[in-house]
């Protein structure tokens, strides 16, 4: 291990690390800032720039714009009373009030320094808690690959919003999606209708690109033809203010409160900053002596909600990084890059590559810092953000995803597939079907697939070897509790009703 990290540090003095994570901190945090958009949107961009980059490089700029993109919600939220991302809502009320009081310089400074430090604190949790994992999980056969698995694809119950029967419909929609292509066993032909192209599969970059990005894109069309976009006024920011961090000293429970909620939220997939932000905000509103100032304009209010959900950042890496199970879709896209990059997922991380995975964990640490550094000297300009036109927004983005597709195997068939699961994504969404089960069936097929086959070659065909190796049982046991819970709240609510 120490190891690892003595090389891990070695690679983070090199200029292309540091500026990938600059680069990517930036992108992030524009992206996130803009309303509609989200850090899943920033990922899914930045995620055809680091095909020319060497494996670490390219993922430390995409986490970079994971940390930027789910602070950067934040700034409309304050500023104007639109978050840039869903994990900012429990922002609006208090941040929004405060900008309304002449206080907006001091929401966005409280949101940025609390955001850090939650950020740190999940890389501190993603440094001591992921080896440990590791460990417990390197003895893995392909049956306890199969159980974990079948655990990752039941996140599907958890992501599937309001419908579970449409998100198992979504998962069945992306576990057929990932068998088109060549049987890794057989060698046959499988769902190519005689198509050439189809040969290699369908593409996990040109899917991601289609289904999060230029889906969203429609989505935002679609939007500005219903209805003339609104106009956001100049937002005036005092930055002659001074905010020093004495001023969080009151706050510091409250600070450590919320970042262990995010952590423990971020750690369980399917969760997410979302889900943190509103238990965070919630329980400090529960602990306040003035429970009245909350939606108001409250301090309390904007810590809260900032430190939890980029408590979650660092934390959301741990299933992803340990047992290759993506915590939610921006980690699946992660996941997704180190397969692109031809990179063991899973247990297998740790020990085949533990110096880049060190390296990412410390890179995790420094990427919080550069986003206080950039948050810093661009608060000035934060509201002028806003006013990016979404006639000159929305083209160069939607020419970013296509050019994206097509650099991820140099053909016109990737934008063809990019632009298919973007009108998919497009129309499933209008009759809410959610987008996730999908990219996590994709994810999770291949190794579905291949520990499945290899399990029931050691046991001669006999589907018992799952459930006389102790750590199946519990990942199979994890995953009927994971499906059943939220199949018993779907039930005990169509009861009340």
């Amino acid at each position: 291990m120490m190891d690892n990290i003595v090389a891990a540090l070695g690679n983070m003095l090199s200029l292309e690390m540091f500026l990938c994570m600059f680069a990517g901190v930036a992108v992030g945090i524009v992206v996130g800032a803009l309303p509609g958009l989200s850090a899943t949107l920033a990922v899914a961009l930045m995620l055809p720039f680091t095909f020319g980059m060497s494996p670490t490089a390219g993922i430390l700029i995409l986490v970079g714009a994971y940390c930027g993109g789910v602070y950067g919600g934040s700034i409309t939220a304050i500023l104007i009373r639109t978050p840039g991302t869903p994990a900012s809502v429990a922002t609006v009320a208090d941040g929004y009030a405060m900008t309304k009081k002449g206080r907006a310089y001091e929401a966005l400074m409280g949101s940025l320094l609390t955001s850090t430090i939650g950020g740190l604190l999940s890389g501190l949790a993603l440094l001591l808690i992921a080896p440990l994992i590791a460990k417990l999980a390197v003895n893995f056969g392909p049956p306890e690959y199969f159980a974990l698995a079948m655990f990752g694809l039941t996140i599907i119950a958890s992501v599937s919003g309001k419908s579970l029967a449409k998100g198992i419909m979504m998962a069945g929609l992306g576990l057929l999606f990932a068998c088109v292509g060549i049987d890794p066993y057989e060698g046959q032909a499988r769902f190519i209708f005689g198509q050439s192209f189809l040969y290699s599969g369908v593409g996990m970059v040109p899917a991601m690109i289609g289904v999060f990005a230029i889906a969203e894109v429609f989505n935002q069309i679609e939007v500005r033809i219903k209805s003339v976009a609104a106009e956001f006024g100049d937002v005036s920011v005092d930055c002659k203010q001074k905010y020093p961090l004495k001023n969080l000293r009151p706050h510091v429970p409250n600070i450590l409160r919320s970042s262990i909620t995010g952590i423990i939220v971020g750690a369980i997939p399917g969760t997410g900053g979302a889900i943190a932000s509103f238990l965070a905000y919630n329980n400090e509103k529960a602990k306040s002596k003035h429970p009245e100032e909350f939606g108001n304009g409250s301090m309390d209010g904007i810590i809260a909600a900032e430190t939890a959900k980029n408590a979650t950042t660092g934390a959301t890496l741990i299933p992803m990084f340990t047992l290759g199970i993506p915590g939610d879709t921006v980690t699946a896209i992660l996941l997704g890059a180190l397969t692109i990059h031809g990179l063991s997922t899973g247990p297998k991380l740790f020990t085949e590559h533990g110096v880049l995975v060190y390296t990412v964990i410390i890179g995790f640490f420094l990427v919080n810092l550069i986003m206080l550094l950039q948050g810093r000297f661009a608060i000035r300009w934060f509201s002028k953000i806003t006013q990016v036109p979404s006639s000159i927004l929305l083209p160069i983005i939607l020419v970013l995803c296509l050019v994206g597709a097509y650099a991820s195997n140099n053909s016109f068939a990737s934008v063809g597939i990019a632009v298919f699961f973007g009108v998919l994504g497009f129309v499933l969404g209008k009759f809410g079907f959610p987008m996730a089960p999908l990219l996590i069936a994709m994810v999770l097929a291949q190794l579905t697939e291949m520990s499945l086959r290899q399990s029931l070659i050691m046991s001669d065909g006999s589907p018992l070897i799952f459930v006389q190796r102790p750590i199946c049982l519990v990942f199979l046991l994890l995953a009927l509790f994971s499906v059943g819970i939220p199949l018993w709240k779907e039930k005990r609510a169509k009861g009340k009703q």
